[in-house]
């Protein structure tokens, strides 16, 4: 049965992905703060199921007037940077945790049947304990990591008072087609890509011991329509169950690359976890899902395209 959906951040590097696999076969609505000539969504422009609307979370009434008739809401939009959150932990609150509030309130107001919202690894902090488990103790390190708590207890607290469902959804790396390589809060792998196409040497921050869960773009946008079509509510953790090093991460797409330099290290960044691993048992069990892309895999598809002249 077609379905309205409405994405927030669904002109960013996930949403759009999301966007392109609910559009098949529902009706999409698009809120982002950059929707004009945003290369990600470019071929949304004229899909007659995709409504992209300019705008931001923080506008509430905007929200409720979009969100009218919608049978579910894909929260994505964020300022998705630790860095960025320590420099500005003002921004941060009020797109995090107030846009956040908000969207949960436009759907208790527009009847809105259920909620599914990107959280993040983060919330787990530096805890020395392996896998990471969504039971474990908080330990934000960050700004971000706290707005993304806040986020997940705002989401209980309204299925406790006002019955709506959702499900928070803690995102280890995320990898895939149409991560920017040019934003100062680039993550790892769009620049690694970058420096090794254009000849430059890689920057890791810190030692490369440091370790990280990658999973790809593709499995999340999975995770995420599950999660919709599922009855359970709360938290799962999304990730590939695969612990990498930032040197071995260097190697394999340095290979991929063709690239035979080295990288260049610098000071580990305010606010990075050290080591990451996901139990993802939970996800899992409840919704049935299952990583199906390896990393090794999903990174040649980027080096492959990137190389054909088409990273998007």
């Amino acid at each position: 049965m077609k379905k309205k959906y409405v994405i927030t951040g669904g002109a960013g590097f996930i949403g759009s992905h999301l966007a392109d696999a609910l559009a098949q076969t529902h009706e999409v609505v698009i809120l982002d703060t950059r929707v004009d000539g945003n290369q990600n969504i470019r071929h949304l422009t004229t899909h007659p199921h995709v409504t992209l609307i300019e705008g931001s979370i923080t506008d509430v009434s905007l929200l409720r007037r979009i969100c009218t008739r919608a049978d579910g809401i894909f929260h994505q939009a964020a300022l998705a940077s630790v860095p960025r959150s320590i420099e500005d932990p003002v921004s941060c609150n009020e797109v995090n945790i107030t846009g956040t509030l908000n969207v949960l309130l436009a759907a208790r107001d527009c009847g809105v049947g259920r909620v599914v919202a990107a959280s993040s690894a983060a919330i787990y902090g530096d805890d020395s304990a392996l896998p990471k488990k969504e039971d474990m103790v908080p330990r934000p390190l960050s700004p971000y990591a706290v707005a993304k708590l806040a986020g997940e207890y705002y989401g209980s607290v309204f299925y406790e008072n006002y019955g709506l469902e959702s499900v928070f959804l803690r995102y280890f790396n995320v990898y895939g087609p149409r991560q920017d390589p040019n934003s100062d809060y680039a993550a790892v792998i769009p620049r690694f890509i970058s420096a090794m196409i254009s000849g430059e040497q890689p920057v890791i921050y810190g030692d490369g011991t440091q370790t990280r869960d990658f999973i790809s773009v593709h499995d999340v946008v999975r995770a995420n329509i599950m999660a919709m079509e599922g009855t359970v509510t709360g938290i799962c953790n999304v990730a590939g169950g695969r612990e990498v090093s930032v040197n071995e991460l260097f190697w394999i797409i340095a290979d991929d690359c063709g690239f035979i330099g080295s990288p260049v290290y610098l000071p580990p960044r305010p606010g990075d976890i050290h080591r990451s691993l996901a139990d993802i048992s939970r996800i899992r069990e409840v919704f049935g899902f299952v990583p199906e892309i390896r990393l090794e895999e999903g990174l040649r598809e980027i080096v492959s395209g990137w190389f054909n002249g088409n990273f998007l």
